[in-house]
């Protein structure tokens, strides 16, 4: 179904907007996000699943100015080109990263599998790895996605992981050669915002990549306040699927997103505020100087 002309218009007013702020923010910052070669100006990435329609899921990447999107590889049929996929077909894949993601896959094995077939089919060689064996939580396999990551380095694969907010395993991912990491804030889909905050902290301070916080951001606040703390970028998808107008919520994540950054490279030392260092109020008019101040002695 297409959509009216008023509404295209408006979503191109969006991404027009949003990728204004984007640029506007590039020319500011010291340290462009570039993975694998390739320079974002977004740094929200925008995952495709959920969606009541591709329609709506277009108007979400669209309004979002997103240069990266993921699609889950087992809700493509992979016995034809991916780009001929009716959901990925409607992407401008000029302008954009495909990010295919190897949700499900149960172990490294199913994982690498996955991934070869994909492109096989003209998917390329970025993948966005996730193994998740437990059904219920989705958490991701530790031992299985670094064995993976291995694997799929040696293969030509340019790999982005999923996994828990655990330094020691972000700094093995990046030995074995991951492209970015992306520690979960809270479990897929369950828009609780960052329960791991001071792990995430310790990644984004001992990391040699770009960190991507990925999974559970509910709210355009959670995703400012993980560029706050000084991650790279962050993903987003269920947020935008369920929201009552995708396009909108993909133009609040985008610029709660720039925003974020702002704060952290231009807001001083008051995000340090939120580490729980903050001891005391500080006030923001003097407490000197009052009219009769003479007198009050």
């Amino acid at each position: 179904m297409e959509q009216a002309p008023e509404k295209e218009i408006m979503q191109k007013e969006m991404r027009e907007l949003v990728a204004k702020e984007n640029q506007f923010l590039q020319e500011r910052d010291p340290h462009p996000l570039i993975i694998q070669g390739r320079q974002f100006i977004s740094r929200l990435f925008v995952g495709t699943g959920k969606f009541a329609s591709n329609q709506a899921m277009l108007s979400a990447v669209e309004a979002s100015a997103t240069e990266m999107v993921t699609v889950a590889l087992r809700r493509v049929d992979l016995s034809k080109a991916v780009n001929e996929e009716d959901m990925i077909s409607i992407l401008d894949l000029n302008r954009l990263q495909l990010l295919p993601n190897t949700s499900g896959a149960r172990d490294a094995g199913e994982a690498v599998r996955l991934a070869q077939l994909s492109r096989e089919m003209g998917g390329g060689s970025w993948v966005k790895l996730e193994v998740t064996p437990d059904p219920v939580y989705l958490l991701p396999d530790p031992v299985e996605t670094l064995q993976a990551t291995q694997e799929l380095v040696k293969d030509g694969f340019t790999v982005l992981p999923y996994m828990h907010a655990d330094p020691v395993l972000a700094l093995r991912l990046q030995d074995a050669g991951a492209a970015t990491v992306m520690p979960l804030g809270s479990p897929i889909g369950s828009n609780q915002g960052i329960k791991t905050e001071e792990s995430i902290r310790i990644i984004i301070e001992q990391a040699r990549v770009p960190v991507v916080v990925d999974a559970g951001l509910g709210a355009p606040s959670h995703a400012a306040r993980a560029m706050e703390m000084g991650a790279d970028a962050v993903l987003v998808n269920t947020a935008l699927a369920v929201s009552a107008d995708p396009a909108m919520a993909g133009l609040a994540f985008a610029r709660a997103t720039t925003a974020g950054r702002m704060h952290f490279l231009f807001g001083g030392g008051a995000s340090s505020r939120g580490s729980g260092q903050w001891k005391q109020a500080s006030a923001s008019s003097p407490l000197t100087g009052f009219l009769d101040e003479e007198n009050r002695s």
